[in-house]
């Protein structure tokens, strides 16, 4: 009998992370959930040992903290039964650019980016030399959009897109799965932490159909997988668009437009 492998699950005390750990031990996987409500956690964990007779491991830390940002990153690197990375945790932003306070702006960009970066960059050595392995980025539409205004929230999913397809470049070739999950407004708690009234926004996915989605994508093994998104072709139009962009860039010299007229 093949032995599933165990999955670390960010953010794991409510919303999207604890879903995606309900469903993880609905497949009959081991768990090790991460989070810094420990008392959430604990509760989480009992009722998944209990529902799903799964072992479930609890893993308080705050990745904003180095030394609780480096002990999950042990835990990464030491526990060969950890086969797949589901980085989800993350917080929001309220207000304009000009409203964000300097300690604000490196929490969100601590979490958002660095820890995230941090902890695929602990786990990926060992699934390449393993030949196997999951590393699942949670990102967000708004990474797309900077029209939506949230600048430095949108930059930091943006990040988080651009590393998870530079990721598929570099590891994929060695057996390991990546995957960027971009959803769009979504009911949890994030809206909430961040000062935002979630029942003010027009239209918001259940965090239930959300992951369910994800890991219809997860299971397709797809790279970039959009919840919302409706019509594929736009997604895979505007990549295309992309590596077209590429093809015309010459480096050598400026192009044409930007040469002054004699």
């Amino acid at each position: 009998m093949t032995t599933l492998p165990t999955v670390l699950i960010t953010g794991a005390s409510s919303g999207i992370g604890a879903t995606y750990a309900e469903r993880f031990a609905g497949r009959g996987h081991d768990l090790v959930l991460v989070a810094r409500d420990k008392a959430r956690l604990d509760a989480l964990a009992a009722r998944l040992r209990e529902e799903s007779d799964v072992a479930v491991d609890v893993l308080q830390a705050d990745l904003t903290q180095p030394g609780d940002l480096a002990a999950v990153e042990t835990r990464l690197r030491e526990d060969a039964r950890i086969g797949i990375l589901i980085n989800n945790a993350g917080v929001g932003q309220a207000g304009s650019f000009v409203q964000q306070t300097a300690e604000g702006i490196e929490r969100l960009i601590t979490l958002n980016t660095t820890a995230l970066t941090r902890l695929a960059a602990a786990v990926a050595p060992r699934f390449v030399q393993s030949g196997t392995g999951a590393i699942v980025n949670i990102g967000s539409v708004v990474g797309l959009a900077p029209e939506f205004g949230m600048s430095i929230y949108g930059a930091t999913k943006a990040f988080v897109l651009f590393l998870s397809q530079g990721l598929n470049l570099e590891l994929s070739p060695s057996g390991v799965y990546v995957q960027a999950v971009l959803p769009a407004a979504t009911r949890t708690e994030i809206w909430g932490r961040a000062g935002i009234d979630v029942n003010t926004l027009p239209e918001v996915m259940e965090v239930g159909e959300l992951v369910d989605a994800a890991l219809v994508g997860f299971d397709r093994r797809e790279l970039v997988t959009i919840p919302p998104l409706h019509v594929a072709g736009r997604w895979d139009a505007l990549d295309g668009a992309r590596q077209g962009l590429l093809s015309d860039i010459r480096q050598a010299h400026a192009a044409d437009r930007y040469r002054s007229e004699a």
